[in-house]
């Protein structure tokens, strides 16, 4: 009975996640700028703190937060950025005009890997479908998430939503994909 439905779930699920990596790729070549209202540096450390009103960013990629932890000790564009919020959220114009957001309690931004981590209460969102859980990893490279619950109890789950529209589409394409290929033959 669910047969026909897992291949259309696990195709949907990475046509959801596949354009976010590549799309990106000019924003990772410029420079990132964090502002606040307040910072601190300790530079034997190689740390800054950054509070109040926090904004990180890099291109279109926007991370808002209460405050910003930077960790710089293994060098120079190698950085990892902790924001924390109630919530933070991160925000990303894909290069065909698609917007992402995500936000959690915390975000985490590494810059070398290219990796987003969210930890508590996380949600991603790209065009019309979302994913919540208690931890979502995203790696931009390989283009792979993964998505936790917090296995506390049987709330603790994973959800990902999928609206029609996305629906929609996906079946308007495979259509209009069906009929070129027929065309050809």
């Amino acid at each position: 009975m669910y047969k026909p439905f897992i291949p259309l779930a696990t195709s949907l699920i990475l046509g959801f996640f596949a354009v976010t990596a590549s799309a990106t790729e000019s924003d990772f070549n410029k420079p990132i700028k964090v502002d606040s209202k307040s910072q601190f540096v300790d530079g034997k450390n190689k740390t800054s703190l950054f509070k109040d009103n926090v904004r990180i960013s890099q291109g279109t990629l926007v991370i808002n937060a209460d405050e910003v932890e930077v960790v710089a000790t293994e060098g120079e564009g190698r950085e990892i950025f902790i924001a924390r919020g109630a919530p933070a959220s991160y925000s990303q114009t894909l290069e065909d005009g698609t917007p992402v957001t995500a936000k959690a309690n915390e975000i985490r931004y590494e810059v070398v890997n290219r990796t987003l981590s969210l930890d508590g209460n996380a949600e991603l969102q790209q065009d019309t479908s979302s994913v919540k859980g208690d931890k979502i990893t995203f790696d931009m490279i390989t283009e792979q998430l993964l998505a936790t619950g917090s296995g506390d109890n049987d709330e603790g789950r994973v959800t990902t939503v999928f609206r029609p529209e996305a629906i929609r589409k996906l079946t308007d394409e495979k259509a209009k994909e069906d009929e070129n290929n027929e065309d050809d033959n």
